[in-house]
């Protein structure tokens, strides 16, 4: 049973919970629900919760478990001399690969088990026959990687058959058990609060460990580069310059240098637009235009970056190109492309605008009525209370949304790789191509690096040092937005 069906089974299970736990604890208070130390339906929940937590726990082990297990009686049957000539992981995809095929041809190709039990020792026949069903096995398949895909496919098929029986014997025993101990005095309505408090607990934590993971993951990489390459040569180098051959130079200074120019152009353009249009927004729109505006100004936000670096490429740089390039039409040879620094910020600076529009004009809002009535009773005009008064009061939280708006320019990637070129290069001249660390991630994690060597590692050294300046940005702009908050509210 797969576990789509297994997952099914367990919903309708649960439904036929529900309804016999209600109706059992109505039955047992005469059909008076005021006799029930609960209400009707939490007795029907905690059968829900009897027949669906032990169950799914359960399923969620097994599905990590069973591959475990697979893989070890899998690989115990390949020679140790196939397992020298490449690897063991690339022996295993391979075995899993043709037990795929396997299971196409039975059940797409017209044979029968029998039939693909006997093709291990026919391997032409395999993939002509496999190659009908559009499985392509490759060239380097072997009778033993068949034997071995055959043995995976049986163990496979037997741990699918008994994870749908104890995971539903398991769900049925939930089930009995919930709807045996309900009675007009049990106290269903703790039971359920309780379940819902840990599965609030569990939510949380899965948020917390996934940011531990993640975390942990680019240190332990980070590390096992830094025993690869000097970490001197990485954080004050000047060239970068990877090589898969040998002889890479890993300088991470221009990747940071284009990161921060682009980022530095993209908030010159979004910090006045978007500050501007929160002050017209907030004090100056009539309630018409601001429902009209706010709207489609936070549209932007929602436009996927991909979409912005196709605009990039194909709107903005023609468009400086035909400007500051050769035969433009200020007849100058500033630009040698579309891609450059100052094409990518400013796309960059149109996406951030709806971040820093939407948090200051909030943050303009939040400002106490009672200012804005001071000031005017003491004679000032609007304009000069909005710059004198409202601004000034609201400017540690602008600089919050400037910040974590810079944070977000800082972790862009696809305008980048579109609009901003692959070059890597210390330089003043915005309209030249450059490339960021983020872009450079990208690319080095693209292709078939092998991941033990320096130049597929540094993707994790780059991606910590860029964790580490957007992790001090939102700190900063955290705690000014913070004490704003405290101030104000």
């Amino acid at each position: 049973m797969s576990l789509t069906f297994i997952l099914l089974a367990l919903l309708v299970l649960a439904v036929v919970g529900y309804m016999v736990g209600r109706g059992k604890a109505l039955s047992s208070a005469g059909g008076d629900a005021r006799e029930l130390h609960s209400l009707p339906g939490y007795y029907g929940w905690n059968v829900v919760v009897s027949t669906l937590v032990p169950s799914l726990l359960l399923l969620v082990a097994w599905l990590f478990v069973q591959p475990i297990i697979l893989n070890s009686q899998v690989s115990s049957r390949i020679s140790e001399e196939t397992i020298a000539a490449s690897s063991l992981d690339l022996v295993m995809s391979d075995v899993v690969r043709v037990a795929e095929g396997l299971d196409v041809a039975v059940s797409q190709g017209g044979m029968s088990s029998d039939e693909a039990s006997s093709l291990r020792t026919e391997l032409t026949d395999v993939r002509s026959r496999l190659g009908q069903v559009g499985v392509a096995l490759g060239s380097d398949v072997t009778s033993e990687t068949l034997r071995a895909a055959q043995t995976y496919r049986s163990i496979s098929s037997t741990g699918y058959l008994l994870r749908s029986i104890a995971v539903l014997a398991v769900a049925i025993a939930g089930l009995a058990f919930g709807v045996m101990r309900t009675n007009k005095d049990f106290r269903a309505r703790n039971v359920v609060e309780a379940a819902v408090r840990y599965l609030l607990i569990a939510a949380a934590s899965i948020a917390i460990l996934t940011t531990v993971g993640i975390v942990l993951s680019l240190i332990f990489n980070t590390v096992e580069f830094f025993r690869l390459y000097p970490a001197s040569e990485f954080f004050f180098g000047l060239v970068w310059s990877p090589s898969f051959g040998g002889g890479s130079e890993l300088g991470i200074v221009p990747l940071i240098w284009a990161t921060l120019y682009i980022s530095l152009i993209a908030l010159a353009v979004a910090v006045p637009i978007g500050l501007f249009a929160a002050i017209y927004l907030s004090e100056y729109a009539t309630p018409h235009v601001r429902a009209i505006a706010k709207p489609l100004l936070e549209i932007l936000a929602g436009i996927p970056t991909i979409v912005y670096g196709l605009f990039a490429l194909l709107t903005v740089g023609p468009l400086l190109a035909s400007f500051f390039g050769s035969g433009g039409a200020l007849g100058v040879n500033w630009m040698s492309g579309a891609s450059s620094v100052f094409t990518a910020g400013v796309v960059m600076g149109i996406m951030l605008i709806p971040f820093v529009s939407s948090l200051s004009d909030d943050i303009i809002n939040a400002v106490p009525q009672a200012m804005r009535d001071g000031s005017l009773g003491l004679g000032a005009t609007h304009s000069e209370t909005v710059k004198q008064v409202i601004l000034p009061a609201a400017l540690p939280g602008i600089v919050g949304a400037i910040l974590l708006a810079a944070s977000r320019a800082i972790g862009e990637t696809m305008i980048v790789v579109l609009g901003a070129g692959a070059a890597a290069r210390l330089s003043l001249n915005p309209l030249e191509a450059m490339t960021t660390v983020t872009a450079k991630i990208v690319s080095q994690l693209t292709g078939d690096a092998d991941f033990a060597s320096p130049e597929a590692l540094v993707a994790f050294a780059l991606g910590m040092t860029l964790f580490v300046i957007t992790l001090g940005l939102n700190i900063v702009a955290l705690y000014i937005v913070r004490k704003y908050r405290e101030q104000y509210d």
